[in-house]
C-alpha cells in the first residue's frame, strides 16, 4: 500500500501554513516551488487536497514518456523528463496534479509579454510564453527523512501522514464501529419484534 497525506476537515482553519511549507521544501530540493497540496474553502470549512497515490495510478497509465511511475510506497513524477502534456492532470479523478512551471516574467534580457490570466482559471487550461510546464504533485516529501513537511509544521493537527500500519489499524477500528451499529440496530428490531409478538 501506497503512503499518503489526509486533511482533517474538523481541525483545518485554512491558514495555508502547509503551502507556504511545501513549496519551500521543495524549491530547496531543486524541484518546481508550486505546492503540492491544494487549500480548499467554502463558507463553512476548509481542508487540503492531495494526491492520493492511487495503487493503479491512471496518471502513471497515460503517461506517453513514463516519467509517472511507483517509487518506493507513493508515486513519483520525474519533473526534469515531463514534457508538460497536462494528460496527467486530465485523467486525474482527484485534480491533485498541478501542471506548473518557472515563469520566465521579470528574467533580464527577456522583453517578451507573458499573457496574464485570472486566478480561477484551471492551470490545465492557461499557458505562459517560454515556460516549460512539469506535472506537479504531492510526493509525501520523499527527500526529507522527517516526512511531509505540511504535516510537521499544521498548527492545529489537521493534516496527517498515512502509512500502511495506520491503514490496517483505520480499518478494525471502522469495522468494530460497523459491528456495533449493526448489533444495535440487530437489537432495536429484535424489541420491536418482540412487543409486537412478531406480527407485522
Amino acid at each position: 500500500m501506497n503512503h499518503y497525506i489526509v486533511g482533517h476537515n474538523e481541525r483545518c482553519i485554512g491558514c495555508n501554513t502547509c503551502q507556504a511549507a511545501c513549496s519551500n521544501a521543495h524549491k530547496a530540493f531543486g524541484l518546481q516551488s508550486h505546492p503540492r497540496i491544494s487549500v480548499i474553502k467554502t463558507s463553512d470549512i476548509s481542508v487540503i487536497s492531495a494526491c492520493h497515490q492511487c495503487e493503479g495510478a491512471p496518471c502513471a497509465e497515460v503517461c506517453p514518456v513514463q516519467v509517472i511511475h511507483h517509487f518506493g510506497n507513493f508515486i513519483y513524477v520525474d519533473e526534469k523528463n515531463c514534457i508538460g502534456c497536462k494528460l496527467c492532470a486530465y485523467i486525474c479523478p482527484f485534480g491533485a496534479i498541478h501542471p506548473d512551471g518557472t515563469s520566465i516574467s521579470g528574467v533580464a534580457g527577456i522583453s517578451v509579454d507573458t499573457p496574464t490570466y485570472s486566478k480561477t482559471i484551471s492551470p490545465t487550461l492557461d499557458w505562459e510564453i517560454g515556460v516549460h510546464t512539469v506535472a506537479v504533485k504531492c510526493d509525501v516529501c520523499f527527500f526529507d527523512p522527517q516526512g511531509p513537511n505540511c504535516v510537521r509544521v499544521c498548527p492545529t493537527d489537521a493534516i496527517e501522514f498515512v502509512t500502511e500500519e495506520d491503514a490496517d489499524d483505520l480499518s478494525k477500528e471502522l469495522r468494530v464501529q460497523a459491528a456495533e451499529v449493526l448489533t444495535q440496530v440487530l437489537h432495536e428490531d429484535a424489541s420491536s419484534t418482540s412487543q409486537t409478538g412478531g406480527e407485522e
